[in-house]
């Protein structure tokens, strides 16, 4: 039985540098059911959804633990290869093999034969190879139709070795979520919140592996040559259905965002639940969402002269309708929340106005104390600031807005290494988020004030009937528990959101350890802006 190949020496390094930048770059990360991956010596396929160029790479060699597999076998462009470059340094030492894309080689040098072939005996002896088979990188609300590579692939393999009783390879499907900010607009802008910012500092990521696909020749003849290609696209479309199960998969961005509202206020801030879970929350509104629209649009469609046949179809009509119309709503309100730059939990629980004006005292005294005493930190940041705004800024203007976007994260991957590096110390470390927060939560309070308590209470009106749908659709039609933050901080495990621990709960505004993060949604951004349009894929 093969053991796989054996691990490189630098393959140790490259995943520990892996592990430190994604620990610099991202707040979060949160790996599910690694225990489901095929163990050393079996030929193992990684295939993920394909959202952030390199970093998807990087955290699924990461994700995988080394006890499991010995080397992740990577594929990239084969652009990325054979530049005087840090990433394409890490990409080349990383043992990654180069695809050729199409689009990259318009003059039909595109044949990737002899990769496949390379990929063939590396599974034939035990290895795990990565693959991402939307074929490219690409950042929108929906996971883009599959490429039949991947299946091919198994096809060809078993094929090899369809006299082997003992063979089989595995396809081990796995889901990247990059979460984003908490519903936060600049009042200056006409902006538009995304699903997933995977180019932002601090944000979180879910990574979820799914129950491993097995195929050997004799249970699978099916998939040997000569193939019925119907087969390939059968394989497809399972592999397909198994990686959107676990991410956030809608039509459009506004879809995305009506659901992330309603999981919001559905579990509000502080419900200790695991970042999985509030995934798994908000799919399950983006699905109702998602149903409710396409049975609208199929009835409207239809014939004029269709006839209603039965009471069970006006009944599942009104249902929709009125789904539909819960979107609209959290839509509306989400817009007002944008228009004066506020959370909804700040409308959720209202302050009465000499309790704002004593927080603010508060907020902006402390805050003020925090940053004096960080500031030789924080003056060690700003060239690093400085410089990665210049690289990134330069780099937008090589290509289209839509374009350039796929490879903003590595340069910030790469200059977030450099800070790591640069700017490890103990006064930025230990003070200036906190500050950071106390100075937000004192802008918030601000605005709160301006804002008058007779409009506050008119929102609170307005998302107490909001919370009543939402709790009536998440129970009796979506089957949700109706004790969210009961249920899931019984439910969640070891991993309940961002407070951890009877002391960081109870500490509320100036704990170092706690740096105010409640919520999978806050990341350190004042606004939001995204340069992607409202179209529907």
């Amino acid at each position: 039985m093969p053991a796989g190949s054996p691990t490189p020496w630098s393959y140790f390094f490259i995943r520990l540098l892996f592990k430190f930048v994604l620990k610099i770059f991202y707040g979060t990360i949160v790996v599910e059911n690694a225990q489901v991956i095929p163990p050393k010596g079996k030929p193992c396929i990684v295939c993920a959804n394909h959202s952030n160029s390199l970093t998807d790479a990087l955290l699924l060699v990461t994700a995988i633990p080394s006890k499991s597999r010995n080397l992740l076998r990577l594929t990239a462009k084969s652009t990325q290869f054979g530049k005087k470059t840090f990433t394409s340094w890490l990409i080349e030492s990383a043992g990654t093999v180069p695809i050729k894309r199409r689009q990259d080689h318009p003059n039909g040098d595109g044949d990737n034969s002899a990769v496949m072939q390379h990929l063939i005996e590396a599974l034939e002896c035990g290895d795990a190879v990565c693959l991402f088979p939307e074929g490219m990188s690409r950042y929108h609300p929906t996971i883009a139709p599959l490429k039949t590579g991947v299946a091919r692939l198994v096809s060809d393999v078993l094929s090899r070795n369809r006299y082997n009783p003992d063979f089989e390879v595995f396809v081990q499907t796995c889901s990247i979520t990059y979460m984003y900010v908490a519903h936060l607009s600049h009042p200056r802008f006409c902006v538009m919140t995304s699903s997933r910012h995977r180019q932002h500092f601090r944000s979180d990521v879910l990574v979820t592996f799914h129950e491993p696909l097995r195929f050997t020749p004799m249970d699978n003849p099916e998939l040997l040559a000569p193939i019925d290609y119907e087969e390939i696209r059968a394989l497809t479309a399972k592999m397909h259905q198994q990686i959107s199960l676990g991410t956030l998969d809608a039509p459009s961005w506004r879809m995305t965002r009506n659901a992330k509202l309603a999981a919001r206020i559905y579990a509000p801030l502080g419900t200790t639940m695991s970042l999985g879970d509030y995934v798994r929350v908000v799919r399950t509104f983006l699905e109702a969402f998602k149903l409710a629209e396409r049975s609208i649009c199929e009835n409207q469609s239809g014939s004029e002269g269709e006839v209603v046949n039965n009471e069970n179809r006006e009944g599942a009509m009104r249902e929709d309708e009125k789904i539909r119309q819960l979107g609209e709503d959290l839509k509306a309100y989400q817009d007002q929340l944008a228009r004066y730059g506020i959370k909804d939990d700040r409308i959720r629980r209202p302050l009465p106005t000499h309790v704002i004006l004593y927080r603010i005292v508060v907020r902006l005294a402390w805050s003020g104390f925090l940053f004096t005493i960080s500031l030789p930190g924080l003056l060690l940041w700003l060239p690093v600031f400085l410089t990665t705004f210049v690289a990134v800024s330069r780099f937008k203007r090589t290509g289209p807005i839509w374009d350039t976007w796929d490879e903003i994260a590595q340069y910030k991957l790469i200059y977030g290494l450099l800070s790591g590096l640069c700017v490890w110390g103990g006064a930025t470390l230990l003070t200036l988020p906190d500050a950071i927060a106390a100075f937000r939560a004192f802008a918030m309070l601000w605005t709160l004030l301006r804002m008058g308590q007779n409009r506050i209470w008119e929102l609170h009106a307005v998302r107490e009937q909001l919370h009543k749908r939402v709790m009536d659709m998440a129970v009796n039609t979506l089957g949700l528990p109706p004790d969210p933050e009961t249920y899931f901080a019984r439910t969640g495990g070891k991993e309940k959101g961002r407070v951890r621990g009877r002391w960081a709960s109870k500490a509320k505004y100036f704990s170092v350890r706690r740096r105010r993060k409640r919520d999978w949604n806050e990341t350190l951004r004042l606004y939001d802006q995204v340069d992607y349009p409202e179209d529907e894929y």
